[in-house]
């Protein structure tokens, strides 16, 4: 299956290539930083340097394989791009990255840009969040 998806992106296949997009498909959903895929591919006994990852997800981005974000922790994660908007939680006191669906924020950001003359391209929506002091 990664071999076909890693063709279908225009990139050779790779052990190096295969081996990180298994390491994200198997993350079920959660944002992995360059070293968070690195200490897998170690965990797992891969021979695979921390500039191949990095060099790796660079070319995963450039060919839509995954989405870069830059949250407030001032580094990069990475997503697998499935196809479907969705938009971020950060929670400032555990880091835990939260998605979610909310056809009301979107159908709003719509008409805003519509009342300014404008339509949506793209966006990215990330609200910081902490939890809720108990009474």
């Amino acid at each position: 299956m990664e071999n076909q998806e890693l063709r279908k992106a225009g990139l050779k296949v790779t052990l190096p290539r295969v081996k990180i997009l298994q390491i994200l498909e198997s993350s079920q959903g959660l944002h992995m930083s360059a070293e968070d895929v690195y200490k897998a591919l170690l965990e797992a006994e891969e021979d695979v340097g921390l500039a191949t990852v990095y060099r790796v997800l660079t070319q995963f981005e450039g060919a839509g394989l995954v989405v870069r974000h830059n949250f407030d922790s001032g580094h990069s994660v990475f997503e697998l791009a499935r196809g479907e908007h969705h938009d971020h939680m950060v929670c400032m006191e555990s880091g835990e990255i939260i998605e979610f669906i909310d056809e009301e924020i979107e159908r709003r950001q719509k008409e805003i840009a519509d009342q300014h003359g404008y339509e949506i391209v793209d966006h990215n929506l990330v609200l910081y969040v902490k939890p809720k002091e108990k009474p």
